[in-house]
């Protein structure tokens, strides 16, 4: 089974790709892209069985592949399996259960991966053309997203300032407050860490630890002490962030 992976980070793509290697032995990763003109062109060249297409990619993203490939169905081309990968909520969840494509949600457990798998190589020996409508599935999805965080009200000593969601390196969790950090300055806000990360972006931000979320692309580098801890490095302001257990599989065999 030929597979087309599309996604704009490379870390994450690069995890997926491993993961679908090491899991499934009846697939093979035909190409790796980070936009949706790149996934188009993979698609045109090795006519994939299957498709996983990041939702938000720069330029073309993955909805807009999407509705190109429902549009060849509809004139009757053979087009790949789409497995869409989502940072979205369970509301959007439940629109891409109402129908045959699948999806994972960042960041990508391993076990729920293999079940994709299992599902695409079934489907595959079904029915090689994908016949799902993929464009209801698509307004679905519309009604159903939840708009990510854009501002944060936080305190500084006696003062409240707005801080701008694209300014943040990470947040750490510390007793009762949450810590904003920003190249600039640190804030406090209370709220807590688990709610904020459901009110983020999860294509941009990472719970790496119970108390740890970071801006995937502040990541600077990913070290491994002697006892096999890992901890992500990111710069200004400069930082050492502890990775969990759980966490680690966001970095596995990278």
């Amino acid at each position: 089974m030929r597979v087309v992976v599309a996604d704009d980070e490379p870390l994450l793509r690069h995890h997926i790709v491993k993961l679908i290697t090491d899991l499934c032995d009846e697939m093979d990763v035909v190409a790796s892209v980070g936009d949706g003109n790149s996934a188009l062109k993979a698609i045109d060249e090795h006519q994939p069985d299957a498709v996983f297409l990041d939702i938000r990619m720069p330029g073309m993203d993955g909805l807009a592949v999407a509705k190109i490939l429902s549009s060849r169905a509809q004139a009757g081309e053979t087009v790949p399996q789409i497995v869409f990968i989502t940072a979205y909520d369970a509301h959007a969840i439940e629109a891409f259960e109402r129908g045959a494509v699948d999806y994972l949600v960042k960041p990508v457990d391993e076990n729920r991966l293999a079940r994709t798998c299992d599902r695409l190589l079934q489907r595959c020996q079904e029915d090689a053309r994908a016949a799902t409508d993929i464009v209801s599935l698509l307004e679905s999805l519309k009604t159903a997203e939840k708009p990510s965080l854009k501002w944060i009200k936080a305190t500084k000593g006696e003062d409240i300032h707005v801080v701008a969601v694209d300014d943040v390196v990470y947040f750490r969790a510390e007793d009762k407050y949450v810590s904003v950090y920003t190249p600039e300055d640190t804030f406090l806000i209370r709220m807590p860490l688990k709610n904020l990360m459901e009110q983020l972006d999860g294509d941009v931000f990472w719970q790496i630890h119970r108390a740890v979320i970071v801006r995937v692309s502040a990541i600077k580098k990913v070290t491994r002490d002697f006892t096999g801890r890992m901890h992500v490095l990111v710069s200004d302001p400069d930082a050492k962030l502890p990775v969990s257990r759980n966490g680690q599989a966001l970095f596995k065999q990278m």
